[in-house]
Order: C-alpha cells, then sequence, then structure tokens
C-alpha cells in the first residue's frame, strides 16, 4: 500500500484550512442576525418581511460570489497551479471580510459579502482539489473528508464567538468582531502556503516530472520500502495517464461534449446539488429564527446553534473516518432515505406544534433537527466532497470540481435566498419540499452512482468508460506490466524471499 505519512496528513489538514476559512465566514451571518446591535446599526425591523428580504438578499450574493468563485477556481488552479491559485483566492477573502466587517450601510454589507464570496469560492473548492491529489487511495476518503471536517470547525468557531459576542457591552462590536475574524484564516493560509509543497499532479500535467516524483517521494516515503517502490509506481502511473489526457481538449464545453467526461460532470452537478436539497444551508443558516419560533428567546437560540453546530462536527469527523470503510455509494445510499423519514416527522411536528407552548412537542421538534444534522453530517458532507474530487482525470479536475462547487452554491442560493421568507410564511411545508428531494435523491444514485472507495485515482475513469493506461498492482509498490518487455517493471528479489516490485526504468 502507498504510505499515509505524518507530513501527508498535515498537508492535508493546512490545505483544509480553505474550508474553514468559508465555513466560518458563512456561518457567521447566522450569528450576526442574532444579534440585537445588527438590527439597531442598521435600523431593521427584525420581525418584518423587509428585513428578511435583506438578510435573504445577504446571504444570496455570497453564493452567488461563492459559485462564481468556483468557476474561477476551475481556471486558476491549472493556470496559476493548486498552491499559487489557494494564495490569490486566500487575498481575495481576506480583503472582501475585511471591507464586509467595515460595512456602514446595507448596500455595502451585501457588494462586500459578494467580493468576500468570491475569494472564499475559490478557497473551499482548492481544498478537495489539492487533498485528493495528495492522498493515497485506501486513505483518500479520510483525509478529503477532512473536507468535510473543516467546516464543521468552522461552523463551531463562528458559533461560539457569535454567542460570546452576544454579551459585548458595545452593540457594534456584537457584530463587527465575528465578521473581521472571517479575516483570520485566511491569512494564515497565505503565510503558512509557502511551505505546503505543490501538487505532483499538477506538476506533471505541465511537465515537470522530476519534480513530481520528489514531492511523492516525500508525501508517501516509507522507511519499510527502501527503494520508494510505491511512490515510483504512483509516479508512473500518474505520467503516463496525465500524458495520455492531457493531449485532450480540456475546456468546460468538452467536459459536457464528451460522453465518459459528461457523464461524470453531470453527477458532480447533481449530487452536490442535492445534498442542498436535504435543507442543510437553510436549516443551519436560519437556525436562530427557526429556534424563536419554536419558543426560545434572548440568547438560547444562539446558545442551541453553538449546540447544533459542535454536534455537526462530532458526527462529521466521524463519518470522514468511516468514509473509506462503508464506501462513498453506501453512505449515499444509507444517508439520503433516513434523511428523508426526519424530515419528515420534523414536518409533521412543526405543523403541530409552532407557534404554540407546549414544551413537549416544541422540544421534540428542536430534538429531530439535531437528529438530522447528526445524519447529514455523518453520511453525505464527507461522502459529498470526496467523491465529486476523485471521479475527473487530472487535465480537468479542477474545472470539474469548479463545476461541483458552483452547483453547490447555486443550491444553497435556491434554498437560502427564499429560506427566511419561506420559514416565516409557509414554515412546516418548507421541509416536505426537502423530504421530496430526498426521495428523488435516492432512487437517482442507486441507478447511476458508481462505488469509486479504494480505486486508485487515474484507474477511476474506467468506471464511466475512459481508457486506463496504466494499473497499480494489489499492493500498490509497482504496476502492471500490460506490455512485457517494456521495461516498465521489474521484480527483485530481497533476501527474505519477498517478491517487490519497483520502477527501474520508464521507457516512452
Amino acid at each position: 500500500m502507498v504510505n499515509l505519512t505524518g507530513y501527508n496528513v498535515a498537508i492535508a489538514a493546512f490545505a483544509a484550512l480553505g474550508g474553514y476559512t468559508y465555513a466560518y465566514a458563512y456561518a457567521v451571518f447566522a450569528t450576526v442576525i442574532g444579534q440585537p446591535g445588527f438590527y439597531a446599526y442598521f435600523n431593521l425591523d427584525p420581525t418584518s418581511d423587509h428585513a428578511a428580504s435583506i438578510i435573504g438578499a445577504v446571504s444570496a450574493l455570497f453564493a452567488a460570489g461563492a459559485g462564481i468563485g468556483a468557476l474561477i477556481q476551475g481556471w486558476t488552479g491549472d493556470w496559476l497551479g493548486r498552491k499559487k491559485a489557494f494564495a490569490v483566492a486566500s487575498a481575495v477573502a481576506a480583503v472582501g471580510g475585511a471591507l464586509t466587517s467595515g460595512a456602514v450601510n446595507v448596500p455595502m454589507l451585501i457588494v462586500f459579502r459578494f467580493v468576500q464570496g468570491v475569494g472564499l469560492g475559490q478557497c473551499f473548492a482548492m481544498v478537495p482539489l489539492y487533498i485528493t491529489e495528495v492522498a493515497p487511495p485506501h486513505r483518500r476518503g479520510a483525509l478529503a473528508g477532512l473536507t468535510g471536517a473543516s467546516i464543521v470547525t468552522g461552523y463551531v468557531t463562528s458559533a461560539w464567538v457569535g454567542y460570546g459576542a452576544y454579551f459585548a457591552k458595545d452593540e457594534t462590536i456584537q457584530w463587527r468582531l465575528p465578521l473581521a475574524i472571517s479575516c483570520v484564516a485566511p491569512l494564515g493560509i497565505l503565510i503558512g502556503i509557502y511551505w505546503l509543497p505543490e501538487s505532483p499532479r499538477y506538476l506533471s500535467l505541465v511537465g515537470r516530472n522530476e519534480e513530481a516524483l520528489e514531492i511523492i517521494k516525500k508525501i508517501h516515503h516509507d522507511p519499510h520500502d527502501p527503494h520508494d517502490s510505491a511512490a515510483h509506481a504512483e509516479y508512473v502511473q500518474i505520467m503516463k495517464q496525465v500524458d495520455f489526457d492531457k493531449q485532450q481538449n480540456s475546456s468546460y464545453l468538452q467536459m459536457f461534449k464528451k460522453p465518459s467526461w459528461r457523464k461524470r460532470s453531470l453527477i458532480a452537478l447533481f449530487l452536490m446539488f442535492a445534498t442542498q436539497s436535504t435543507g442543510c444551508l437553510g436549516i443551519t443558516t436560519f437556525q436562530v429564527i427557526i429556534y424563536q419560533s419554536l419558543g426560545l428567546d434572548k440568547s438560547m437560540p444562539l446558545l442551541m446553534y453553538g449546540v447544533y453546530v459542535t454536534v455537526a462536527a462530532f458526527f462529521n469527523y466521524s463519518g470522514a473516518l468511516m468514509v473509506d470503510k462503508i464506501g462513498r455509494r453506501r453512505m449515499f445510499l444509507l444517508g439520503y432515505p433516513i434523511i428523508a423519514v426526519i424530515l419528515l416527522i420534523e414536518a409533521l411536528l412543526q405543523k403541530s406544534y409552532v407557534g404554540t407552548t407546549n414544551r413537549g412537542g416544541n422540544g421534540a421538534s428542536i430534538a429531530f433537527i439535531f437528529i438530522y444534522i447528526s445524519c447529514y453530517s455523518f453520511f453525505l458532507d464527507p461522502a459529498q466532497f470526496v467523491y465529486v474530487s476523485e471521479i475527473f482525470p487530472t487535465n480537468i479536475r479542477a474545472k470539474g470540481i469548479g463545476l461541483a462547487f458552483f452547483a453547490y452554491f447555486a443550491g444553497a442560493i435556491t434554498y437560502t435566498a427564499p429560506a427566511a421568507l419561506a420559514f416565516k410564511n409557509i414554515g412546516w411545508r418548507m421541509y416536505m419540499v426537502w423530504f421530496s428531494c430526498n426521495i428523488v435523491s435516492t432512487v437517482i444514485i442507486y441507478f447511476y452512482i458508481p462505488e469509486t472507495t479504494g480505486i486508485a485515482l487515474e484507474e477511476v475513469g474506467e468506471l464511466f468508460g475512459d481508457e486506463v493506461l496504466v494499473h497499480m498492482t494489489a499492493d500498490q509498490r509497482g504496476i502492471v506490466d500490460e506490455n512485457e518487455g517494456d521495461g516498465v517493471l521489474e521484480k527483485e528479489k530481497h533476501s527474505d524471499g519477498e517478491n517487490t516490485a519497483h520502477i527501474e526504468e520508464v521507457r516512452e
């Protein structure tokens, strides 16, 4: 097996800061709209349709900016490289965050949140792109699952920062400080990215093969493998497959013209929109409003939001550790129907008890919101980011992930822009919309989503009809010599009697 090193985990964890950066900046607005100082500063009535419309507009424009940023990442990730594109995205996110925290009127708040969204959309999309390209096949799910884990960590941080800010004596600090803190993580990325190695698959894509090999050996070095046979085998597979794939047109248009790429593009678009159709962002963003409708007041909605995202974090971390064992497809096929049932129960509870003083009924409604986020965080959040990042070949992976995240943010706009008014006007029926979407998603996944767990990144294409030039051996320490005598693979007999495959020579 390709070795999972501490260094590999460290660079993946650092890259995951991009997900944390996005999540904190996104989720902190859920606490801002629970601060009395926010409404007082902008002269808004928190119970009015006007305030709900403004909140919806701010959320929608942020998501729109993030969607545009995700598509931009598909271009900059290939043009600048994964590392430089990450740095540019972090700089835009930091500037946007600073301007947002300094907004003095509603139009400024909307515009600067949009700018911040552009940078954060790029940051977020870079996370699974980079991690997938440096992870060993058998632990790719756990490492790429750090994307989801980083998101809930950002949510947790924003929740407790917002809760603490509620008690600030200066009402302006209540909302400006949480927004300003969103600049910290992208600035940290800008400082630390100097030590982050470039993706070896990107280096191979641009012909820098020697650098790619050295980075692979460093990332996956195994002290029990003195010849670095696994690293050499991985390098040969990457180099040959990337050289073959990059001869093809890799435009966004071509991704929908070539049948095998079109299938992957449509799957990625579907999966990321489908997870938004579970209600995750709508429920999370408007937690404060939901809890207020269920009878909580003062600081309690913010406290409950903090507990909610902390529970989500625990189950997200657990799901990331299990996605390689359970499998991506099985996680989806378990998660969507379970969540559908939970949403149906939540709808019926809210239909019966919202607006009443029935503490048992309202308590049950809150309990099922927590059950909902536990299941979503365990089954769907880790698996979705892993899956969409591993199904594309290297030459279109940046664009493929850009498309996937565009769908993610399109879903965010679809469900968060009207959600504030929807919760206010149609209430429990919104959960029925999400319930129906989950049923449809389950059927589509059952018939159209293949399993990718444990397959080398360059071999996933076979599932969709692409030609794979080189296959890894079962132990991932060599490659299968499909053309005998080509000098690619040689067996060496060691003193312990074990045959170990390692690369001696690569001939064109």
